[in-house]
């Protein structure tokens, strides 16, 4: 998949993490890229880090490193993802 808008992906990847993770109480205007997915920002775990990570990759066709340090990187912001799968 050839996505070169920044923007544009970051808009799918919001509703791919509001679709992916069956998050009824979050519509995908309301995630702002900058914001941190895990913890204190949406408040996602590691189990929705996996479930996300399986969807992502599916649907850019990317494959993730199998380092956790690396990983928290990529999945630090819906933008660290959308530059992430841009660098690919």
């Amino acid at each position: 998949m050839a996505v070169t808008d920044i923007k544009t992906l970051e808009a799918e990847l919001k509703t791919l993490i509001v679709q992916t993770l069956r998050l009824e109480d979050v519509q995908p205007e309301e995630i702002n890229s900058e914001d941190a997915l895990f913890y204190d920002g949406l408040g996602l775990d590691s189990l929705d880090a996996l479930e996300l990570g399986v969807a992502i990759s599916k649907k850019y066709g990317i494959k993730l490193a199998n380092d956790p340090e690396e990983n928290r990187k990529i999945f630090a912001s819906v933008n660290a993802i959308a530059h992430f799968i841009l660098e690919q």
